[in-house]
């Protein structure tokens, strides 16, 4: 096949998950600079779209495999079969999410069809001159933004965090769908699912919501959190932070937005007391709106934010909410 970008898709328990509506537009912008044709690779037992679908995001030709020990996620079997897809399909870039199943398996699969990887890419561009993909990502522990190409190598192979880029808005578009019939020893595997419990949780995912208030060190104790969820809770969000305060056991893991932690894209986005640390940049830098308050007018939180309150947000933060409540009542 070659000449043509290729997208994982990842199905989680018959629901397409949003990172590949993300991928197909960014594969679409890629392959109009490199003019190729973007694939995506379906991998199910059940899925909630017809694979027609993901033609009104980008994608010009959709691949399916479908077989039933692929409802629940075994590294074995997905390694072996998007190894061995890719390797007929020959594309020139390979995209995938940076999920949790993501970054199990395409190490594996870099390893397998003997080419490289760029791990949580927060930028993809394509070079004029030489037409290779520029794989940004931070590195040296986040101080430093690092771009990466792969000049010998084939496929150019990338994951990238959830949320990263924006889902584009669906067109009417037509496109090829192929479904393929593996011979059974692909479905084999040692690893076999005992059972299966969802993670119950009453709190809500962070990457889901138009509207997070984000807490850093400045909040000085674990307790000033409470307010951030008052303030979370009148404008209908929920509740980030940054690593340092994830650190300390202020708060759990699943609110932390960064590299370490979820990478977010809502409508409006708080950074309270949050510096702005590469590494949490990363992680927010996408959202439509954002509000920092912070004492030091230096932080480079303010160099991207939309609105600056430079301040104590001890002082900032209470009339902050008593002026929403206000509002809130007209």
């Amino acid at each position: 096949m070659g000449k043509n970008i290729l997208v994982l898709g990842e199905i989680r328990r018959g629901k397409i998950l949003n990172v590949t509506y993300e991928l197909i537009g960014k594969a679409k912008e890629l392959a109009v600079k490199k003019n190729e044709k973007v694939s995506v690779l379906l991998l199910f037992d059940s899925i909630d779209k017809k694979p027609e679908y993901l033609f009104g995001f980008g994608a010009d030709k959709v691949i399916c495999i479908k077989n039933k020990s692929l409802f629940f996620f075994n590294q074995e079997i997905q390694i072996s079969v998007i190894s061995h897809m890719i390797k007929n399909i020959n594309p020139e870039i390979v995209l995938c999410g940076a999920t949790s199943s993501g970054r199990t398996i395409l190490p594996a699969v870099a390893g397998k069809i003997n080419t490289g990887l760029t791990a949580d890419c927060t930028g993809l561009d394509i070079e004029e001159s030489s037409g290779l993909l520029l794989q940004t990502r931070p590195a040296i522990g986040g101080n430093i933004m690092a771009t990466i190409k792969t000049p010998n190598h084939r496929p150019q192979m990338a994951t990238v965090r959830p949320k990263t880029f924006s889902i584009p808005q669906r067109i009417d578009k037509s496109g090829e769908i192929e479904y393929i019939n593996l011979d059974k020893k692909f479905f084999e595997s040692k690893i076999k699912n005992l059972s299966f419990t969802d993670l119950n949780s009453d709190e809500k995912n962070i990457q889901d919501l138009d509207v997070i208030v984000s807490g850093g060190k400045g909040l000085k104790r674990a307790e000033t959190f409470k307010t951030l969820y008052n303030l979370a809770e009148l404008l209908n969000g929920g509740v980030g932070a940054s690593r340092p305060t994830v650190e300390a056991k202020w708060i759990k893991y699943p609110h932390q937005v960064g590299l370490s932690g979820k990478v977010v894209s809502p409508k409006l986005y708080f950074a309270i007391g949050i510096s702005g640390a590469v590494q949490h940049l990363a992680g927010m830098q996408t959202s439509e709106f954002i509000v920092a308050i912070n004492k030091d007018p230096d932080c480079p939180i303010f160099k991207v934010c939309d609105i600056g309150f430079v301040g104590d947000l001890f002082q900032v933060l209470p009339k902050l909410i008593t002026a929403i409540k206000e509002k809130k009542r007209f």
